[in-house]
């Protein structure tokens, strides 16, 4: 079993910042690549980043790449979102997971975090 945490959300400006936080416990983190999600209300969850276990390969949405930034550290069992130029529509409760194998899939993970909410006002 793996659990996740999630924390960092919160309310901000459009243009502004934030940083996801997800610490993972139980199993061994570096065992597992760590994916991000995200849902807003009324809407199905999506797809907004993930990275290796090693950290060496990541993948983006397309709707947040030049803008979100993930990475991980291994020796403290956590993965990061770092959020820039935030827009309104970056709105939603995001999740952390992780699977042995990595993608834009849901089902490709097995362990999910409670989650975080993320509003952005414009």
């Amino acid at each position: 079993q793996v659990q996740l945490v999630e924390s960092g959300g919160g309310l901000v400006q459009a243009g502004g910042s934030l940083r996801l936080s997800c610490a993972a416990s139980g199993r061994t983190f570096s065992d597992y690549g760590m994916g991000w999600f995200r849902q807003a209300p009324g809407k199905e969850r999506e797809f907004v980043s993930a990275i290796s276990w090693s950290g060496g390969t990541t993948y983006y949405a397309d709707s947040v790449k030049g803008r979100f930034t993930i990475s991980r550290d291994n020796a403290k069992n956590t993965v990061y979102l770092q959020m820039n130029s935030l827009k309104p529509e970056d709105t939603a409760v995001y999740y952390c997971a992780a699977g042995m194998v990595v993608g834009s899939r849901s089902t490709l993970y097995d362990y999910w975090g409670q989650g975080t909410q993320v509003t952005v006002s414009s």
